[in-house]
């Protein structure tokens, strides 16, 4: 009936889990109780048991091994829903890639660079790839699934050495803003030497100006001494000469000798 519908319809979208996903799961299944659940991963472990002594696995359980049921309680009740098994087709892998469109712009997730968001719905894109690889083929759907592990395994070495580096450059800024402390209390101890010494400097060179003033002055007023104890000394040699030459000139009207034998 349409209300039966309607209550089913109702009681489907209850059951959603809170988290969507791109990979295509089947409409949840109620678990009873614990005991049951438990019933059913036993069947599981030993289908996989199985597998051990050479007999091939069915493909729901490759892909549940793949791609792990998600289990969640709603109002005291277990849900669990498992990998969808439908086999894809060309229409899938369409609505499937408009779906991923959609899901980065209502998430708007980042076009460059480090984004979670984006990773995270690419990685969902990925895993809905090798479920519908896993149905066709599940030789290939296992080898996905181990490029899957090693690409994670290498983001997440990554992951680790960009932390590591991380570390190491913030202990690298933490050494270099207590260097950079210790350097500016040097280049301010330099600064103040050297503002000291241009002080002594300067003080030195004011007392050589004033002492070689000084000494010019006094080299000055030596030669004008030398200059006029000279002069005085000539003059006073000039005058000796002369009074000599007149103590050694004859009286007026000595006649020598030689004057009166002629």
């Amino acid at each position: 009936t349409g209300e039966g519908r309607e209550g089913g319809g109702e009681l489907f979208r209850r059951m959603i889990p809170p988290v969507e996903s791109l990979v295509k799961y089947d409409k949840p299944v109620l678990v009873s109780s614990t005991k049951d659940k438990a019933k059913g991963k036993k069947g599981k472990d030993d289908s996989l048991a199985l597998d051990k002594k050479g007999k091939a696995l069915q493909t729901d359980d490759i892909l549940n091994a793949i791609l792990p049921p998600r289990e969640w309680t709603e109002d005291g009740e277990l849900w669990v829903q498992y990998v969808s098994a439908q086999p894809p087709t060309r229409a899938d892998a369409i609505a499937l890639g408009e779906k991923l469109d959609q899901r980065l712009q209502l998430r708007r997730a980042r076009d460059t660079g480090i984004c979670t968001i984006r990773e995270e719905l690419y990685a969902q894109t990925f895993d809905e790839l090798i479920r519908q690889v896993t149905i066709e083929c599940a030789e290939r759907g296992l080898l996905f699934l181990r490029i899957r592990d090693e690409a994670r395994m290498r983001i997440a070495g990554y992951q680790t050495l960009y932390e590591s580096s991380l570390a190491f450059a913030v202990r690298k800024a933490v050494q270099g803003e207590d260097d950079k402390a210790e350097i500016e209390n040097k280049i301010k101890e330099i600064l103040a030497d050297r503002k000291e010494k241009l002080k002594y400097i300067q003080e030195l060179q004011e007392r050589f100006d004033t002492q070689d003033a000084r000494e010019q002055e006094r080299w000055t007023a030596m030669k004008q001494k030398q200059h006029q104890e000279i002069k005085v000394a000539k003059v006073l040699y000039q005058n000796q000469t002369k009074a000599l030459h007149d103590q050694l000139a004859a009286p007026p009207g000595f006649v020598t000798k030689a004057a009166k034998t002629e």
